[in-house]
């Protein structure tokens, strides 16, 4: 795995920083957990109004949070006053997402001057156990000195 090195040193105060900023996260009860440098981890505890007609988590609320897990990562790479937006993603469901918790783990696979493309997992915690329950592939645009877009 690579070793990425910050171009920002303020990395994790200004991911934390923009996260707080988000509407959707608070709204859906997300937690980020952790930030390193091409890494962050966000956690979401289950609730009966995330779940679709059988009582799993729903697609689209997973995906949310692990398309916000890599954008968050491709940011932790991003130089200082930069902003990200996702471009594109892929998402395989590869099993129902039911427990306790979704968590989704994402890292950057290579970080370019203006694309970086980043992996996430989400995991579904069930009596302690994790449960790999969707899979993404994340292009992510880097925006630099784009006022009112900085994070």
């Amino acid at each position: 795995m690579t070793a990425f090195v910050p171009a920002d040193p303020a990395f994790e105060e200004r991911v934390r920083a923009s996260f707080a900023r988000q509407r959707v996260m608070p709204l859906l009860g997300a937690v980020l957990e952790r930030v390193a440098p091409g890494e962050v981890e966000i956690r979401l505890p289950f609730r009966q109004d995330l779940t679709q007609q059988h009582g799993f988590f729903h697609a689209g609320v997973m995906t949310t949070v692990v398309d916000t897990a890599c954008g968050y990562s491709a940011l932790t790479l991003a130089p200082a006053g930069a902003a990200v937006l996702t471009v594109e993603f892929k998402v395989n469901l590869l099993a129902p997402g039911e427990g306790e918790a979704a968590i989704a783990r994402a890292r950057v696979l290579r970080a370019g001057r203006t694309l970086t493309v980043s992996t996430g997992d989400v995991f579904a915690v069930k009596r302690g156990e994790e449960r790999l329950v969707a899979t993404m592939l994340a292009t992510i645009m880097v925006l630099k000195d784009r006022p009112g877009l900085a994070d």
